[in-house]
């Protein structure tokens, strides 16, 4: 499990530093709510500016965001840049899911990852393994949440987002959970946070909600709340992601889910006791800016339980969100009384309470496990030469008939 912070930083958690104080705290609470992306492989001014003045405390990491040359050496230096900026920690994320889903590809140096359904046919060693590469890039790169695992059931076979994608590991909850689980603890090790996503399950929908509505009234089943009411009871579920499906068995009013009560208040926090930081799916998604204005996605949003917002600036045919703009919304709601000042201070404490997980920083991961390798570029070789180790060991097990009968058992 994730060790404690040390006394010095668990204050700084809980303490607003010396050039915050003079600022008012409601400005720096609502910056806590807010996640954004950013445009090139080079630190934004407006983001950094941002995020000293404490608008801002999560930012997200696209393939664009990813220099092409020397790229590890250049994105760490991008994600400390930004992080040494911060006063309150920041989170630094991205969606690292693997196969399809994955910014850090092979062509920039990376390891190689493979798909949750190709993993989920292949023995739990397979998924310890890419893992804790995974993770322990991340951690090496200064990011320290992925938006991952993805916890949705593989029921419907011409999903196109999630099935279609091989982004589930199986259509068996029992199945999806034993890997999740474990993609889980490796990142744990390695400090990196995790999110579970994409609730309350995006499996059996016809549509994909980047695009437009996916109603899932018709196809869902309670059966696909199982790997997170397991997740959760078991303390393996450190954040929760909506999704922007469509279930008006769930939400009569037909609301997506990141924008329902029904469903993140009602199913999540009182069904599922889930009391953790929330974050939404892309604001951006068509799901959502063709059909709610920007000002209306964000009330419901947050008055159904949500604690951070993401705006990642990445969708083709959506408008780009700046800090300032969501703030200045956010601000003008609790102002006039449309948002009760105990529901920001309310996500404030849970977002804090995740920061406090965060192990002992990135930074001192890097001191303490990468100090013998003389560079970045070597830091690498490290990674991809125990991975090639360990995928010769894979396939002697996988060649072994007794082994191998025994570990698919498991996945089962």
């Amino acid at each position: 499990m994730i060790k404690p912070l040390p006394i010095l930083s668990i204050l700084l958690f809980f303490t607003i530093s010396a050039s915050l104080k003079a600022q008012d705290s409601l400005d720096i609470k609502i910056g806590q709510m807010i996640l954004i992306g950013f445009p090139k492989p080079e630190v934004d001014q407006a983001v950094l500016d941002a995020i000293r003045h404490g608008k801002i405390g999560s930012i997200i990491l696209f393939e664009k965001n990813i220099p092409p040359k020397n790229s590890y050496h250049a994105l760490k230096k991008i994600t400390w840049t930004y992080q040494k900026a911060a006063s309150i920690p920041l989170i630094i994320a991205i969606d690292q899911e693997g196969g399809r889903v994955n910014r850090l590809k092979e062509k920039y140096g990376f390891p190689r990852s493979l798909t949750a359904a190709k993993l989920g046919k292949m023995p739990l060693d397979s998924i310890r393994f890419y893992s804790e590469t995974t993770a322990a890039t991340l951690a090496g790169l200064g990011i320290n949440m992925n938006f991952a695992p993805d916890v949705d059931l593989a029921v419907n076979p011409n999903n196109p987002v999630i099935v279609k994608a091989e982004r589930a590991y199986s259509k068996s909850a029992d199945s999806v959970v034993l890997f999740a689980r474990e993609f889980i603890r490796q990142h744990q090790r390695h400090g990196v946070l995790t999110s579970i996503k994409h609730f309350p399950g995006h499996g059996s929908s016809m549509d994909d909600t980047h695009h437009g509505i996916a109603d899932v009234t018709q196809t869902w089943s309670e059966e696909e709340l199982k790997p997170y009411q397991t997740l959760i009871d078991e303390g393996y579920a450190e954040s929760v992601m909506t999704s922007h499906i469509v279930n008006k068995k769930l939400d009569a009013s037909g609301n997506p889910g990141t924008l329902s009560s029904d469903i993140i208040d009602g199913i999540l926090r009182k069904k599922l006791n889930f009391q953790g930081v929330v974050f939404t799916d892309d604001m951006q998604m068509h799901a959502i800016t063709q059909y709610y204005g920007l000002e209306e996605a964000i009330r419901l949003t947050i008055l159904a339980g949500v604690d951070i917002l993401t705006f990642s600036n990445n969708i083709s045919g959506s408008q780009d969100r700046t800090v300032d703009k969501v703030h200045s919304i956010i601000r003008s709601y609790v102002e006039n009384g449309t948002i009760p000042r105990e529901r920001i201070e309310e996500s404030f404490r849970r977002i804090m309470g995740l920061k406090k997980r965060l192990s002992t920083t990135t930074s001192d991961y890097y001191r303490k496990n990468w100090t013998e390798a003389k560079n970045e570029s070597d830091q690498l070789k490290i990674i991809i030469e125990n991975q090639k180790k360990q995928i010769i060991e894979l396939k002697n097990i996988k060649s072994d008939p007794a082994d191998s009968g025994k570990k698919k058992k498991r996945t089962k």
